[in-house]
């Protein structure tokens, strides 16, 4: 029987970075078999099913259904499960994506079990430990023993916190692998039709982190901010389930909010959301991904944080930080539509074949590699 290697998605960022992976490794596997295995962090039918649907990624062949709950339920329930699927298939590798809780918890399984993982889109920091991403993102990478990393700042994060640079291997972005084959059945979509707005002549709205709206009076001054925003071009708001949760304990309906002029949706598929992205006159998020995303597509994005993992959107790209105040969006908003557009440029191996060079540095590792150890 072949050995077996264990690639693990839990969010629906995972499923974009890890799509182009998959496929470059069906096509040259190795002497391996490479198992998917989906943890349920994300079980939301528009945050998965709809999301592997349009990725055209096969269904997984290992399913944990872990579900919601606290970080520390979360992370013990897939924990648990996790432990379980390595003790059954004595995986030579675990390749775990992005940030999230199932990235953390499988990773710190395996490390335990002396089985070394990789890491895809390593070396991001934000220098920021009031996020919970920042703790699974540091954690990750000090476990892993191969570091697949996006750009030339998650090296030197990377080298600056002591790894050697033999466990590096920068292979460009995966997402924007995702998203380079799939925009033009994106664009031939009927999104836009849909919300009844033209290319170009609308804004696009996302927020769901903690900072943003798990505090209730801030939650209501976004709302107001996204309610002026809509003065000046129709607001687009797909409302993430944490989102909806914290509106709905506040009394906020999405009656309230039509009324307040915002078109709102729940989760779109990718497909819907890539076309809402492209066409927008700009985007106002608090999302990672994203920020990379209307960086290929060349449309100004305006991220509501101090800060970001992901710097070289704001140094090559189009992204800006306007900051945690929601006071900011409405007149960052105006400025853009009046003109003031950054203009950017598409960081160095995001090229659409970020891919194939994760796969082959996945492949070189496993033939060289014997799994002695897992942390350097």
């Amino acid at each position: 029987m072949r050995s077996r290697v264990l690639h693990v998605v839990g969010a629906r960022p995972n499923f974009m970075k890890m799509a182009p992976v998959i496929d470059a490794l069906a096509k040259n596997p190795g002497d391996y078999a490479h198992l998917l295995v989906h943890t349920g962090q994300h079980y939301d039918a528009h945050l998965n099913d709809a999301i592997f649907r349009d990725l055209g990624l096969r269904s997984p062949d290992v399913h944990l259904g872990a579900g919601s709950g606290s970080h520390a339920e979360q992370t013990g329930r897939i924990m648990v499960a996790f432990e379980r699927l390595v003790a059954e298939h004595s995986p030579r590798l675990v390749v775990v994506a992005g940030d999230v809780n199932s990235t953390l918890a499988c990773s710190v399984v395996a490390a335990k079990a002396m089985v070394p993982v990789a890491h895809l889109e390593a070396g991001l920091r934000s220098h920021d430990w009031a996020m919970p991403e920042e703790i699974n993102r540091v954690v990750t990478d000090r476990l892993a023993r191969l570091l697949l990393t996006p750009s030339p700042d998650a090296d030197a994060n990377l080298l600056a916190e002591g790894t050697a640079p033999d466990r590096i291997a920068r292979v460009g972005n995966c997402m924007i692998d995702s998203l380079r084959r799939h925009l033009p059945a994106a664009r031939a979509g009927s999104a836009l039709h849909r919300f009844g707005v033209e290319r170009g002549r609308y804004v696009l709205a996302t927020f769901h982190r903690p900072s943003n709206v798990d505090d209730g009076p801030k939650l209501n001054r976004l709302v107001a901010a996204l309610t002026a925003t809509a003065g000046h071009l129709p607001v687009i708001f797909p409302v993430h389930p944490r989102t909806r949760a914290r509106l709905d304990a506040l009394s906020i309906s999405f009656e309230d909010l039509a009324r307040a002029r915002l078109l709102l949706s729940e989760p779109l598929g990718y497909l819907d959301f890539l076309q809402l992205q492209d066409g927008a006159n700009v985007v106002v998020t608090d999302s990672g991904g994203i920020q990379e995303e209307t960086t290929v597509l060349g449309v100004p994005c305006l991220t509501g944080r101090d800060n970001t993992e992901r710097p070289i959107t704001v140094t090559e790209g189009t992204n800006r930080l306007i900051g945690g105040d929601p006071e900011a969006i409405e007149p960052a908003v105006a400025a853009i539509v009046a003109g003031e557009r950054k203009q950017g440029q598409v960081p160095e191996l995001w090229d659409g074949r970020a891919g194939e060079r994760a796969a082959q540095a996945i492949l070189a590792f496993l033939e060289t590699d014997r799994g002695r150890g897992t942390a350097g």
